[in-house]
């Protein structure tokens, strides 16, 4: 049986690696610029600068925890994995997939998956768009990955 697997993840321009040598290179020229007025007797300019970059850096901290968060849908041999990884915790759900029902969002919500009292949404780094498209594609392959008496199935 053939596999799908979904990956929903941000759209990242500069990976956490390249941020923190942007913020060392941000550091090197404003300290330097700072150091030169401390120099000369402005040592103001210097906790201002210190108090900017220790803001900045706070920032790109921030940034750089979640650049990597992604949510990834895997469905096999009747089972549906969905796995939410934001910053560095990840949550794991291993769903049935012939008893797994999904909702199509409306109005910037989530898609919601069920089963069993089971309740996961996903999509949260994705255009509204695209959070329809997949939800269209997840129910489509739930439904082929169903028993052969699914009547969803005969009707495709």
């Amino acid at each position: 049986m053939q596999a799908n697997d979904w990956i929903l993840k941000r759209n990242c321009s500069i990976t956490p690696r390249q941020l923190w040598q942007a913020y060392a290179a941000i550091c090197t020229g404003s300290g330097l610029v700072a150091l030169a007025f401390a120099i000369h007797g402005a040592w103001y300019v210097l906790a201002y600068a210190v108090l900017e970059l220790g803001g900045v850096g706070l920032a790109f901290l921030a940034f750089g925890r979640h650049a990597a968060d992604r949510e990834r849908i895997a469905l096999a041999a009747g089972e549906l994995v969905v796995e939410v990884v934001e910053a560095d915790r990840i949550k794991r759900f291993n769903l049935d997939a012939r008893r797994a029902t999904v909702e199509t969002p409306v109005r910037g919500a989530l898609v919601t998956i069920r089963d069993a009292g089971t309740t996961v949404e996903v999509g949260r780094f994705v255009p509204e768009q695209q959070r329809r498209q997949f939800a269209r594609e997840l129910s489509l392959a739930l439904r082929k990955d169903g028993p052969a008496t699914d009547a969803s199935k005969n009707s495709l």
